[in-house]
């Protein structure tokens, strides 16, 4: 049995990486650490998530709970990756990273931290989600050439980052598919007189609004007829299952950067 520790336990996805972890019967959650001037420090980790009491307190400090845990997982913030990397090297603490939005310094921070530890890093641990990687890259080596490919994907109002981890995943796997260099063919939104779009580009177009968990659709456009593949998730606990599957699924690694598609054998 697997025993997990959280970074960031009182954000959105840490509340629910909590339930997901004392759901699993091959999982047990034996830390929970926020901000040391967090109001949540000393509280109940079952209460914090709306579960019930656990027996578990929230650690302003994960130093408390390092001998207690086989493995860590951070759907935290991009300013937070630096620290907890750090600190799981210091320890030898494989870890799961969840975070999006990362720039390219941060990214170089998981390969370098991927030289000593284990490190599971995806911008999406549904199983669905990563599925739909797969398939996108079976469209686009059939229809990529003649079609227009574009992306819409819809997240809820509080999310910082855009376009979203998943949207650049999917991107990204159409782009390497294509043999595309996706820095130098993205559209990120239109306006204006654009022109007649350009068949070798590939769009983006984000949408905010309300409470959505998060819907991504690839469009694959051509004269005459078009696919369409679309995710829809209606919980966060979909992503929180998929990674404390990893976390499981990590302990028995050597030192490298891992992805939800070795997790899950695709």
């Amino acid at each position: 049995m697997v025993k997990i520790g959280i970074f960031g336990a009182n954000g959105r996805m840490g509340r629910v990486l909590i339930e997901a972890a004392k759901a699993d019967n091959n999982a047990m959650l034996q830390g929970a650490a926020v901000r040391a001037d967090s109001p949540w420090v000393g509280m109940d980790v079952g209460e914090l998530a709306g579960i019930g009491k656990c027996d578990l307190t929230i650690s302003g400090n994960p130093d408390t709970f390092v001998n207690d845990v086989d493995v860590m997982i951070d759907f935290t913030l991009p300013a937070a990756l630096e620290g907890n990397l750090a600190w799981c090297i210091a320890h030898k603490k494989p870890v799961v990273i969840g975070t999006t939005g990362l720039n390219q310094t941060q990214k170089q921070l998981l390969d370098q931290a991927a030289a000593n530890i284990p490190v599971v890093f995806a911008a999406n641990y549904s199983v669905g989600v990563n599925l739909l990687l797969n398939l996108v890259k079976q469209a686009a080596s059939v229809m990529g050439n003649s079609a227009d490919i574009e992306i819409v994907e819809t997240h809820h109002r509080f999310k910082k980052d855009a376009p979203s981890g998943t949207a650049m995943a999917i991107g990204e796997a159409i782009a390497d598919e294509l043999e595309r260099d996706l820095d130098q063919c993205a559209v990120y939104g239109r306006e204006g007189d654009t022109g007649e779009r350009d068949q070798q580009t590939i769009g983006f177009a984000t949408v905010r609004a309300g409470d959505v968990v998060g819907d991504h659709t690839v469009i694959f456009a051509d004269i005459g007829e078009r696919l369409e593949l679309t995710h829809k998730a209606s919980s966060r606990l979909t992503f929180a299952k998929g990674a404390v599957r990893a976390a499981s699924w990590l302990t028995s690694r050597p030192a490298g950067l891992y992805s939800m598609h070795d997790v899950l054998g695709l």
